[in-house]
Parts: C-alpha cells; structure tokens; sequence
C-alpha cells in the first residue's frame, strides 16, 4: 500500500506539471501482456490517436508486460490513482466484486465471434460496464483476445485425462468450478509468473489463448496443446472514475473518438494473432497440437455443464441466461 501511495502522489504531479508541458496531460496506462499481443497493439494505437486528436494535450505512457505493477496490484493501482488507464481481463472483476463479469469466464457460453459481439455490445455488456461506476471506475471499451486452448505436458483429450493436473487459472470462482468439473487442481497465478511455474513444474499446464501462449513462451514449456475452444478471454479497457469525469469535455471527446478506433483495431487483429501464433507454435516443433473431434468436445461440454448451476449463486441466474439469449441471438 505504501509503494502503491506513493506512486499515487507522482501521479498527480506528472498529470499536473509534466516537463516541458505544464497543462499537458498524462495518461499512464498499465497492462500485464507484451506489447506484441492484441492488447498491447491496442494500446499503442490508442496512445498514437490519442496524442493525435488532441494536439498534443494528451501524453499517453504504455507500460506492457507488468513494468508498474503486478496484475494482482493494477486494480488498486488505478482506484488510487497511480494509473489512469488498464485493459484487464474481465476474470479481474470477480476479485474486485463485480462478480457479475465471471459470467464470461463461463465454459462454452460464447459459441462464436458474432455471439460474442451480440453480448459485448448488447445489454450485458453496457449492464457491467455500468455497474464498474460503483468501485470508481470508468468503463470505456472492451478489447477482444480470442478463444483459449489448453496445454499441459499431457495430451488432453478427454474429461478423465484432467484429473490430477495441476493447471494454473485466473482468480475466478468459476474458472475455479470448471477446472474441478474436469477433475483438475486450479491454481491462481499472476499472468506475469505463469511461464516460469510451467518451466519448473509449479503448474503443469494451463488454458490461455494461442497468441498469448506464444508471445509469453509457453509452448516452448508445455509438450501439448488442446485447441478446445472452450473460454473467451477479453479486456475491459478502463479509468480511474474520478479522473475521467475530471477531464476538460472536449479532451474526453477526443480520447472516446481514439478509444473508439484503437478498439476496433485491437478487435480485428485479435484473429489474425491467433492464428500466426497457433501457426509458429505449429511451425516450433515443440508442442504437440491436438485437435478435439466432435465426440470429445461433447464429452468436454457434457462435464462441464454443471458449472452454470454451481455459479448461479454467485453470478445470477438470470444474467446467465440474459447472457445465453444475447449470445444465441434470441434477446428481445
């Protein structure tokens, strides 16, 4: 707390007097990945736009691969203040108490891109972004990643091939409830240590997306991978409440025409990374790609059906099914 304190107060004097720009403003925005990622990509454009459309009123500082703070640190970090800008994964919100947003950590619910974009842009997306106000915190954007795949240095195949391995989760109580659906042993890692607890056997796989997997090395640690389908991880980019309501109105227009562009590039590219990814992992030699058949993903689903009613308590059952509807295209 204390470090995070005092980073709080150098906050405010760079966005108060920066060198050589004395009303300029200074937005520090923080994420976890490499700035190879969809992500990371998406943030750059954004810094690029942003500068752009104010003329120079905006200084955007990006710091990938947790160089401010851990993952498990960001969140307090920006309530306080110390940052001005995140794009966590929306595992991330369950933690904080947004428990509502774990509703997208459920397994096989978003059957495909359009789905998702239905449920993003529709009801339940603007429902939690909303809800985000009451933790002093802005929700501009969300920002795809893509569709997860398993690894492990096991071939994972089918629901009795789970059993016993130690596989490294997001902090999310359903992500949680679905590795034991599967007869796994979840463990909670920051994004920033999962290679080296592949590496040395502190875990013994995990899920993640392609991209991911390859920009942080974890093929090169991992004997197999499991393209599964079965999650979505994507990014709610957001702000410190209190410093956005702060902003000169024509300065927030500028940043929400930026955040608007660099959304739509960081959605479009999100694809394409994946399948290069999965491609150079393929080309690595280094792990084996296994292809589910339709019989085996039934049997993944067929396990992991149970999930949705373990978490209705905790996520609602009605939002779950809002969720459903938006994602099957039948909401009214």
């Amino acid at each position: 707390m204390k470090r995070l304190c005092i980073a709080v107060v150098a906050a405010v004097l760079c966005a108060v007097s920066p060198a050589g720009a004395a009303d300029q403003i200074v937005i520090k925005f923080s994420h976890v990945t490499s700035a190879e990622t969809p992500k990371g990509r998406g943030a750059e454009r954004f810094r690029e736009l942003a500068e752009k459309y104010t003329g120079g009123k905006v200084r955007v500082e990006v710091y990938p691969n947790s160089q401010l703070y851990k993952d498990k640190e960001e969140m307090e970090a920006l309530q306080l203040g110390a940052v001005q800008m995140l794009a966590p994964s929306l595992a991330k919100f369950g933690p904080l108490g947004a428990k509502e947003f774990e509703v997208f950590d459920l397994p096989y619910i978003l059957p495909d891109k359009a789905a998702l974009r239905r449920s993003l842009e529709g009801a339940v997306g603007t429902g939690l972004m909303t809800k985000l106000q009451r933790y002093g915190i802005y929700g501009l954007a969300f920002w795809d990643n893509g569709f997860k795949v398993m690894t492990a240095n096991k071939p994972l195949r089918m629901p009795d091939d789970f059993r016993g391995v130690k596989l490294r989760i997001q902090s999310s109580k359903v992500l949680d409830a679905q590795m034991r659906a599967l007869g796994a042993l979840p463990q909670v890692l920051a994004f920033s240590e999962v290679y080296q607890a592949m590496q040395t056997g502190v875990v013994d796989g995990g899920e993640n997306t392609p991209s991911n997997v390859y920009t942080q090395k974890m093929h090169e640690v991992q004997k197999y991978l499991t393209v599964s389908n079965h999650g979505y991880i994507g990014y709610a980019v957001i702000t410190n409440l209190r410093f956005w309501e702060g902003l000169p109105v024509d300065i927030r227009k500028q940043l929400e025409r930026a955040m608007k562009e660099a959304t739509e590039y960081a959605n479009d590219i999100a694809q394409k990374e994946n399948d290069e990814a999965m491609a150079a992992i393929r080309a690595s030699g280094k792990t084996e790609i296994i292809e589910l058949t339709p019989a085996e993903t039934a049997a993944w689903r067929k396990a992991l059906q149970p999930v949705y009613t373990q978490v209705e308590g905790r996520i609602g059952k009605a939002l779950i099914q809002e969720m459903v509807k938006e994602a099957q295209g039948t909401a009214n």
